[in-house]
């Protein structure tokens, strides 16, 4: 159960930067992977693991995204 829990948490992660970051900056910094975890699981959890849906639901919730996240984001 452990190891199913850190692989949707690494995949919530993960779609989380990718919504939010460049093509090559895909794993993002540890503030970003903090800043967003929560949002990722708070707004598209039913979405895990796909990658590319939990990247659309991140967009399409950008507006809801906390402050934390969208700041975290690349400029």
């Amino acid at each position: 159960m452990t190891k199913i829990r850190a692989t949707l948490i690494g995949t919530a992660i993960l779609a989380a930067l990718i919504a939010s970051s460049a093509p090559g900056f895909a794993q993002g910094t540890p503030e970003q992977r903090s800043a967003c975890t929560g949002d990722a699981f708070k707004y598209c959890s039913a979405h895990i693991p796909s990658v590319s849906a939990v990247t659309a639901c991140m967009k399409a919730n950008y507006s809801k995204l906390s402050d934390a996240c969208k700041a975290s984001a690349p400029k």
